[in-house]
C-alpha cells in the first residue's frame, strides 16, 4: 500500500489552486490542456510539490524512447483491477506535467507516469516509485537528449542504490547496463528491432557480438541477462514458463512488447497475468496514435513515429502496396531540430505505395525519399494531400508536433 498520506500543506494546496486556475486560463485561450504551464506556476510556489502530491501513491515510472506512452496506459489500465489510478495520460512527461497530473489524484492508489529520459532520475528521487519501467534507449533529439550513451549513463548513475523494483528489457544492451546499478531488477525479454545503437558496449567500448537472440561483449563479458519474463509471438510467458494470450486492439509487436512489460509490472502489485493482459485488450488508441479517422471520404490511420527506431517499427504495420502513405515531419522544439536521423530510416521499405509528403521539413523528407529511390508527391498540406490520394484507407506516419498539426485538421 501507499505510505505517507499526510494532507498538504496550506501552502501546497494554494500551489494546487493556482496551477488549476493557470492551467484553466490556457484551455480557454485554445493552448492546449494546460498541464505544463498548470505545473510550472504550481512548482514556483511550492518547489517541492510533486513529492508531496505523490506521497500517498504506489507510483510506477515509465521512460524509454519510444513506447512511454502507450505502455503507461496499458500499465494503468491493468492497475486498475486493483484500485484507482491517476496518470499523465496525455504525454506530458517532465516534472511540471508531472506535478499536474499527480495533483488530481488525491483520492487515488497508483500513480502511473511517463517520464522524459532526461529527466527519469530526478523524478525518481522525488515521487520515491515502487517501480521503474525501463523500455529502450536509441537516438532521439540529438540536439536536445545527446548520445544515447551519456544517457544510459545518467539513468544507470541516478538509479545506483535504487530502492523501487526495476522492470528492464533484457535485449536493450543500454538498457540493462544503466539497470544492472540497481540491486532489484525483474528481467523482460521484449526484444529489441532498432540495433543500430548498441554494437559497441556501454560497460567497455567493445564491440557487441550478437549471435540470434543474444548478444555479448567478447571483450568485457557484459552480457545479456536472463530474462524471467518475455514476449513469445501472441503470448506473454510468466515467470512460471506459463504462457498468457496477448489480445490487444493496437497493432505490432511493439505494441506486444509493451503489453510484456506491462503484464510484469502488473504482477509486482498483485495483478495476474490473465487479468492484467485481459484489460490491456480495451485499449483501443493512446492519445490519437493508431486512431482511424474519417475525412473527405478516406480512412486514415494516425501513426506516431519520432526517431529511427520507431519508424523502423511503424512500417511494419503497413500493408503491402498500394495504400498510399502520407509522411510528415516537422522540427520544432518538441520534435527536436535536428532532422539529421533522417538519414537513418530506410525509407526504401515503402517502395510501390504512392507517397504524400507534408510537414515543416517537407523538403528535407523529400530529398531522403529521393537519394532512397521512392517516388513521392510534396503536398501544400494535409488536405491536399488526403485529397491527392484515392478513396480507402491511408496509412499517415508523422512525428511529434506534425502529429497534433494533423490530428487537428482531419479530425479527433
Amino acid at each position: 500500500m501507499a505510505g505517507n498520506t499526510e494532507p498538504l500543506s496550506p501552502r501546497s494546496r494554494l500551489a494546487v489552486t493556482a496551477g488549476r486556475a493557470a492551467a484553466a486560463v490556457s484551455r480557454a485561450a485554445g493552448r492546449g490542456s494546460g498541464s505544463v504551464i498548470g505545473g510550472k506556476v504550481a512548482l514556483r510556489l511550492d518547489p517541492d510539490l510533486l513529492a508531496r502530491v505523490a506521497q500517498h501513491l504506489d507510483v510506477v515510472l515509465v521512460s524509454a524512447t519510444n513506447g512511454k506512452t502507450t505502455t503507461t496506459r496499458l500499465i494503468a489500465e491493468a492497475l486498475r483491477a486493483n484500485g484507482g489510478v491517476v496518470s499523465n495520460a496525455l504525454g506530458a512527461n517532465m516534472p511540471a506535467g508531472i506535478t499536474s497530473a499527480l495533483a488530481g489524484g488525491a483520492e487515488e492508489q497508483y500513480g502511473v507516469i511517463e517520464v522524459d529520459e532526461k529527466y527519469l532520475a530526478g523524478v525518481a528521487r522525488d515521487v520515491t516509485p515502487k517501480a521503474i519501467a525501463l523500455l529502450n534507449l536509441s537516438r532521439d533529439q540529438l540536439d536536445r537528449a545527446g548520445e544515447t550513451r551519456m544517457l544510459a549513463e545518467r539513468w544507470r548513475e541516478g538509479l545506483q542504490g535504487q530502492k523501487a523494483v526495476i522492470i528492464a528489457n533484457a535485449d536493450d544492451p543500454l538498457v540493462v547496463w544503466a539497470a544492472s546499478s540497481s540491486p532489484n531488477v525483474v528481467w523482460v525479454a521484449a526484444g529489441q528491432e532498432w540495433k543500430d545503437d548498441a554494437w559497441s558496449c556501454p560497460s567497455c567500448g567493445g564491440v557487441m557480438q550478437r549471435p540470434d537472440d543474444d548478444w555479448f561483449c567478447a571483450e568485457c563479458g557484459f552480457r545479456r541477462p536472463t530474462p524471467s519474463w518475455a514476449l513469445s509471438g501472441d503470448h506473454v510467458l510468466d515467470p512460471h514458463g506459463s504462457a498468457w494470450p496477448i489480445s490487444l486492439q493496437l497493432p505490432g509487436r511493439a505494441n506486444k512488447a509493451n503489453a510484456a512489460t506491462s503484464a510484469a509490472v502488473a504482477a509486482a502489485f498483485g495483478v495476474a497475468p490473465q487479468v492484467a493482459l485481459e484489460r490491456m485488450g480495451s485499449v483501443t488508441a493512446v492519445a490519437g496514435r493508431y486512431d482511424v479517422v474519417q475525412y473527405a471520404g478516406r480512412d486514415i490511420r494516425l501513426l506516431l513515429a519520432k526517431n529511427p527506431a520507431g519508424w523502423l517499427e511503424t512500417f511494419s504495420l503497413i500493408d503491402a502496396p498500394p495504400a498510399p502513405v502520407l509522411l510528415s515531419v516537422n522540427a520544432r522544439g518538441a520534435d527536436g531540430t535536428d532532422t539529421s536521423w533522417l538519414w537513418d530510416v530506410d525509407y526504401s521499405r515503402l517502395a510501390g505505395h504512392p507517397i504524400c509528403v507534408i510537414g515543416d521539413r517537407k523538403l528535407d523528407l523529400a530529398v531522403r525519399l529521393e537519394v532512397a529511390g521512392v517516388d513521392f508527391q510534396v503536398c501544400n498540406d494535409a488536405d491536399d494531400a488526403v485529397r491527392r490520394c484515392p478513396p480507402g484507407r491511408i496509412e499517415a506516419i508523422a512525428n511529434y508536433t506534425a502529429f497534433q498539426d494533423l490530428r487537428r485538421v482531419v479530425g479527433n
